[in-house]
């Protein structure tokens, strides 16, 4: 047995004829950047999430910097935020010349450990930045506390969890802004890079959307620095089709990840945990393991494709050596980074599969 780990392929072909239409549609009108299909996406992510403004960009990882753009992060403030995350989440704090302060992270969800926090918080922190990992929002009710206590403001890295919730509100609605991305192998795609920035503010809003076309107030009429950070058309449209089956693609990727757990759970593997109060878009489905090389190369040989998600920690990452972290400072993500282990997780996994692939396991 051959098995993809996400099967875009499979996806494009469920709703090829839609998404060659729009495709299509886009190619005939030829307005490649912000037509008609871009408001139509932004008005759609609205109505799903219910929040205020949807603002499509560029990718994840622009939706991160315009977020910290738009609350005017300066060189030298401090955004707590965890070591354990693609480097995306950090990259973007030190690109604006601010500083990355990290905190451990909860060992069952893998998210920001809300008990650590307030330890760091200094004169100089401006942001929270919780990641909503492998699909899971962070425990967004203590970290709120904890932000209104401090006078801070909250950034959601949901990269990986678009349609999560967290007490019955979707992620993309429960930071002053929350970002997501639309890279390929998100749950919820394009065919290239893409990403958007939610908020309920109005003024941070209008902020937003001239800082993604060089801080313009109009035509030529730049009030700000900003960046070239459009989400283009093509991939506005595409993304406008897969939204439309997208509760449909969460609810059998809950389906998948529910099939793992009942097959896996006679082993002794530390499996994925979903905090009773949230739902997760299940990007991933994560075990621990001991040994992971070897099972890795035993799960290749059987024609199952696995991924590490992730490796070293930020703080270990040599270009955070900066920041002066040790090995040990952070002993939860330096341990699950060592024993974590993504198999293959998308909607469309059949029983068969997923019980062939705990057999592998063992």
């Amino acid at each position: 047995m051959q098995i993809d780990f996400a099967n875009l392929p499979y996806q494009y072909q469920r709703y090829k004829v839609e998404i060659d239409e729009a495709i299509q549609g886009v190619l005939d009108s030829s307005h490649y950047i912000m037509g008609e299909e871009v408001q139509q996406l932004e008005e759609n992510l609205q109505t799903f999430t219910g929040v205020s403004h949807a603002l499509t960009c560029s990718s994840g990882t622009d939706a991160l910097l315009l977020a910290m753009m738009a609350l005017d992060i300066q060189p030298d403030d401090e955004i707590i935020t965890t070591p354990f995350t693609f480097i995306a989440t950090a990259e973007t704090i030190a690109f604006l010349k601010a500083k990355p302060v990290f905190v451990d992270i909860d060992e069952q969800t893998y998210t920001l450990d809300p008990a650590k926090i307030e330890a760091k918080i200094t004169e100089k922190t401006k942001v929270i930045m919780p990641v909503s990992l492998y699909g899971q929002p962070a425990d967004m009710e203590a970290i709120q506390a904890i932000a209104k206590r401090h006078h801070l403001k909250v950034i959601v890295d949901g990269a990986q969890s678009f349609g999560s919730t967290f007490k019955g509100r979707y992620d993309s609605n429960l930071g002053d802004i929350s970002t997501t991305s639309f890279f390929p192998a998100k749950p919820l795609g394009c065919f290239g890079d893409g990403g958007a920035v939610f908020t309920n503010d109005a003024i941070l809003a209008e902020k937003i959307h001239s800082l993604r076309v060089h801080g313009q107030s109009k035509r030529y009429h730049h009030y700000t620095i900003g960046m070239g950070g459009r989400m283009d058309t093509l991939q506005c449209a595409i993304v406008n089709v897969k939204l439309k089956y997208y509760q449909e693609d969460l609810a059998r990727r809950q389906e998948v990840a529910s099939l793992y757990t009942q097959q896996l759970n006679a082993s002794n593997r530390i499996l994925p945990l979903v905090d009773p109060r949230a739902t997760s878009a299940w990007a991933q489905y994560s075990i621990r393991v001991e040994h992971r090389e070897a099972l890795q190369v035993k799960l290749k040989e059987a024609g199952i494709p696995t991924a590490v998600h992730y490796p070293i920690p930020l703080h270990l990452q040599e270009v955070f050596a900066y920041l002066g972290y040790k090995q040990g400072a952070f002993p939860i993500a330096e341990r699950v980074s060592r024993e974590i282990m993504s198999l293959p997780m998308n909607p469309y996994l059949s029983r068969d599969e997923i019980r062939y692939i705990s057999e592998v396991l063992g």
